[in-house]
């Protein structure tokens, strides 16, 4: 028996941080009790905010583009929820969120995440041989995804047998700068 999911979308005003009587709106998802805010980066007056409806009061253009906006949020948010719920994932309230400001929390590392990351670790324990060595093959695979996968970067999980196996290729097939050879075997294997 699956467990019921309880899932709800609520706007709000933070009153407490109103400047000039103006407050941010905010969208509070929950999911089984467990919630979460995000800034929609709008503001609201405090005395056209009905609490109630958690929209803006009256018939002007403002609140009406406003209060569609509230809408429109609303039905992107919820429409999360279902694709998540279908594809059978495991829904929290911050994955909801990751997803609609795009960050996806599926989305993971990039290959250059890891290069930064690593290059930040080791710039005091390897030699300078070495970390230039290791600049070369970045540069080789920056070259390599503008010119083959035609992007800058490429997340970790899209990395796969057929992708080491087109870089191989690259690499085996570069003629290096004042080089009348490709690279050798030997070589290709280092990158």
């Amino acid at each position: 028996m699956a467990i019921p999911k309880s899932f709800s979308i609520l706007f709000w005003i933070n009153a407490s941080r109103a400047i000039n009587n103006e407050a941010e709106i905010y969208a509070r998802i929950t999911v089984n009790g467990k919630r979460v805010n995000l800034s929609l980066k709008r503001k609201a007056n405090l005395d056209q905010w009905d609490p109630k409806t958690k929209r803006l009061k009256g018939n002007t253009p403002f609140a009406r583009q406003t209060n569609q906006y509230l809408e429109e949020v609303h039905s992107q948010i919820f429409q999360i929820y279902q694709d998540l719920k279908f594809k059978g994932k495991l829904i929290t309230a911050q994955l909801v969120k990751a997803h609609y400001t795009g960050v996806g929390e599926d989305q993971g590392k990039s290959l250059f995440d890891i290069f930064n990351y690593h290059k930040a670790k080791t710039a005091n324990t390897l030699a300078k041989g070495s970390i230039r060595l290791f600049g070369v093959t970045e540069s080789h695979v920056k070259k390599f995804l503008k010119k083959h996968r035609k992007t800058t970067d490429v997340y970790l999980k899209e990395i796969n047998y057929e992708f080491l196996t087109d870089f191989q290729g690259y690499l085996s097939n570069l003629y290096p700068a004042g080089h009348p050879k490709a690279l050798c075997n030997n070589t290709v294997m280092k990158h």
